[in-house]
């Protein structure tokens, strides 16, 4: 990388990392989600214009607020209908609380949080929620959003509007909740942010396996989550989860993109540095009372990461721990990952007739990774016609093209198999 281009990408660093405080802070001072990053986009224009011939400036957070201010307050004073509309938004939001100063002078006040809960209101459809959460916290644009989404762009469009005027009109409040609303309202916000990753994690459709980007996104703002929540330990609990089943992106692909199977992955490949760090944060989530759902899900994860293999694996541990997600945090899903575990610890017979009590579940009928649990299982125990159908439910399910790639790869062995014998 030349040094245009060195200093091109940490502008744009900063305006990525800067992004969500300043329209955190836009939006507390002004009340106004579409004026906030309508100035937010400006002052970034400006100083595009500005820093490659000044420099950027010791503060840069700070001086693109002030810029943006001062764009918003030269808008308000054009637009005397608007500005008497805001006023009362503002007026109201003042009541519930007080804005704090921010000049060029200071540090940018961080508001982001305040912008994680809006973005999440319960009052928003659930898909709208994690768009708006990439749209305002991570700051892509409405067609990084809709290509995150594998939507067209218009549709996103069309998305983000219609959320930006449910939060207008529903007056939903651009604040943090109460001590006695959090424990309510905090794990929707986790819930947005797991969302994500695990669409970065395993894309539902397109090419590639792994969204990386979204992945290493929802990280992100789970670091600032973190930092700005840092005794909540489901926060704690879910930063760790990320860290540590990121840690194997790597080897969960082949030369070629094919998906490598967690026990044929080379773990010497893991990214050590994120599982140590996952490995402390899963102390603390742990730690003070009883352990929430990202916690637990962290805890297991852990397991699979200090495993030197899968035969290795501390398959009791993971099964006591399912069966504590299970009480806290039952699904369908939760109970189709503790048959698969079952079935490491117990053998397959076992683990299929768990997975086969499961067969009336709503939720798993379209759900790509249940026929295919059930067709491993099949095939660890000989009953390869049954494994086939199964391997073909679930490719009828799949939509991402690696995994049915890797589905047919499996369908074809198991035929040959039947064909020419085991």
């Amino acid at each position: 990388m030349d040094g245009r281009a060195a200093s091109a990408a940490s502008v744009e660093s900063i305006f990525r990392e800067e992004h969500g405080r300043l329209l955190g802070s836009l939006v507390r001072r002004f009340g106004d989600l579409d004026l906030a990053e309508e100035v937010a986009a400006e002052a970034i224009e400006a100083a595009l214009t500005h820093w490659p011939v000044d420099g950027v400036p010791a503060r840069p957070g700070a001086w693109l607020l002030t810029t943006a201010r001062r764009k918003a307050v030269d808008r308000l004073r054009r637009d005397q209908v608007y500005a008497a509309r805001l006023a009362i938004l503002q007026v109201e939001a003042d009541r519930a609380d007080p804005v704090p100063s921010a000049d060029a002078g200071a540090e940018l006040p961080d508001e982001r949080l305040q912008l994680f809960f809006t973005c999440a209101h319960p009052a928003l459809p659930a898909e709208d929620r994690g768009a708006l959460t990439l749209r305002c916290l991570a700051g892509l644009t409405t067609g990084e959003v809709a290509r995150a989404y594998l939507v067209p762009a218009a549709t996103m469009a069309q998305r983000i509007v219609r959320a930006k005027k449910k939060i207008r009109e529903a007056r939903i409040p651009f604040r943090v909740p109460g001590a006695d609303e959090l424990p309510a309202r905090l794990p929707g916000v986790l819930s947005v942010l797991y969302s994500i990753f695990t669409e970065g994690y395993a894309a539902s459709s397109g090419p590639e396996l792994q969204r990386l980007d979204l992945a290493e996104e929802a990280i992100r703002l789970a670091r600032i989550l973190h930092r700005l929540l840092p005794g909540q330990r489901e926060v704690t609990g879910l930063l760790a989860l990320m860290l540590l089943v990121h840690a194997r992106r790597a080897a969960r692909t082949g030369p070629a993109g094919e998906v490598v199977l967690l026990a044929d992955q080379d773990r010497s490949r893991w990214d050590q540095v994120l599982i140590e760090e996952g490995q402390r944060l899963v102390v603390s989530a742990l730690t003070g009372g009883p352990a929430g759902q990202y916690g637990v899900q962290a805890a297991i994860a852990a397991l699979h990461d200090e495993a030197a293999d899968v035969e290795s694996t501390d398959w009791p541990q993971i099964v006591a721990l399912y069966d504590v997600l299970v009480k806290i945090a039952p699904s369908p899903v939760v109970a189709l990952n503790r048959a698969a575990a079952v079935a490491m610890r117990d053998g397959p017979a076992v683990g299929l007739a768990l997975l086969d009590g499961l067969a009336a579940e709503p939720k798993l009928r379209g759900y790509h990774l249940y026929p295919l649990a059930r067709a491993d299982l099949l095939e660890r125990l000989g009953r390869l016609a049954e494994a086939a159908d199964a391997y073909r439910q679930a490719l009828e399910l799949v939509g991402n093209e690696t995994e049915r790639a890797h589905l047919r790869h499996r369908l074809v062995a198991v035929e040959g198999k039947i064909d020419h014998g085991p």
